[in-house]
């Protein structure tokens, strides 16, 4: 834990706890941008809070207290909190009451990423497997909080993320069975869509280190000191190498700002569904089909599946049946890339080149919708 006895803070989780909320900051190692709040709790004389309530409201509370406070500073990012693993194999109750918290809270199970403990390779894994299919099945997202589980555990269970230990972490540049170890366990996360995050992260050195092994994510104390709180600046994070290419042929303004909020549908919807979306607002080019963790798995563009729908038989054909048959791959582009760039990706296929491009955050989620005409207009505009 990085917090120690000399934080001085008073911003209890609850008065009467003896309790403080420590927040540390989830950094982008490509770009420094804060992408998370990482919460915890430790007690007030600085030591860890490692022991948790045995009943289920009490388990509850407590996240509950966490999730308050953290939800007071932090309104926007999503959040990582910690569980003992045990907790999520012997009481399933503890969400369904935390759940309620998180909505009274204006927040939404899949804004939390719960963290399962260091004590995760003492569980059983059958149990273990069942609690984190519970989690998921309410809607939240799961991540494993130590590097020591079987890479076939790793796999099975399919976390969102997964925390490269501090004494792992700690060991890279120099340690070469260490940074083979991250370039392992990297491989295996990115072959299940896992996302690995390196924690206790102190030097630039490390941070080289963790990039060159395709790791995005960290924290620790290279960003932020123990008194961090959400909202506050992070220390940068060193410059990464930049292909001199990329950067001669990239051009405009990044493609953030051409940005629209996305219609996002699960992909079981129905044509009918995708249908009064459309019926709703005459000017929408399409609906993205989003997965559970939020990444787009499919595009529907207004005109050739209205095309289908409204046709001789269309309505009879398709409405009830799932939308996704009617769907193409969504083409995407990161959210942060230049115009120029999502312009290529556009002229890729020319039967879809006015299709709409589907904005994904670093985890691959779906951001937003980008009309190809607008970045016409605006790379246009630049040329004049």
């Amino acid at each position: 834990m990085y917090p120690g006895p000399g934080d001085h803070r008073s911003d209890a989780a609850d008065g009467g706890s003896g309790e403080v909320p420590v927040y540390r900051p989830v950094v982008d190692l490509d770009s420094g941008a804060v992408l998370a709040v990482d919460a915890d709790i430790r007690a007030a004389d600085g030591r860890s809070r490692s022991e948790w309530p045995g009943d289920p409201a009490s388990a509850a509370e407590r996240l509950s207290r966490l999730v308050r406070s953290a939800t007071a500073r932090e309104l926007l990012l999503p959040l990582v909190v910690p569980l003992p693993a045990q907790a999520v194999t012997a009481e399933p109750e503890v969400f369904h009451l935390f759940e309620d918290t998180l909505r009274r809270s204006g927040r939404r199970p899949r804004d939390v990423t719960v963290m399962l403990g260091p004590d995760l390779p003492r569980v059983p894994r059958e149990p273990l497997v069942r609690g984190l299919a519970r989690l998921r099945e309410q809607g939240f997202r799961c991540g494993l909080g130590t590097a020591a589980v079987p890479p076939d555990l790793l796999l099975e269970t399919s976390p969102f993320l997964l925390r490269i230990d501090p004494g792992i972490v700690g060991g890279l540049p120099g340690d070469q069975r260490m940074g083979a170890l991250v370039d392992g366990l990297v491989r295996i996360g990115h072959g299940g869509g896992v996302f690995p995050m390196a924690s206790g992260v102190t030097s630039d050195e490390q941070v080289s280190r963790l990039r060159e092994a395709g790791v995005r994510l960290a924290q620790g104390p290279l960003f932020a000191d123990d008194d961090w709180l959400p909202g506050e600046r992070v220390g940068s994070v060193p410059a990464a190498p930049v292909e001199a290419a990329q950067e001669r042929h990239d051009s405009g303004p990044p493609v953030a700002e051409f940005m629209r909020p996305p219609v996002a549908m699960n992909t079981d919807a129905t044509a009918e569904e995708v249908l009064d979306a459309f019926s709703a607002d005459t000017a929408l080019n399409s609906v993205v089909l989003i997965d559970h963790r939020d990444r787009p798995i499919a595009h529907i563009d207004r005109a050739r599946f209205l095309l289908a729908v409204t046709g001789p038989y269309g309505h009879a054909l398709h409405a009830k049946r799932p939308a996704s048959r009617l769907a193409d791959t969504p083409r995407t582009v990161p959210r942060n890339v230049r115009a120029m760039a999502a312009l290529r990706a556009a002229g890729h296929e020319r039967e879809r080149v006015y299709d709409d491009l589907v904005t994904v955050n670093e985890f691959g989620q779906c951001t937003g919708i980008v009309h190809v005409g607008d970045l016409i207009q605006s790379l246009a505009g630049e040329a004049e």
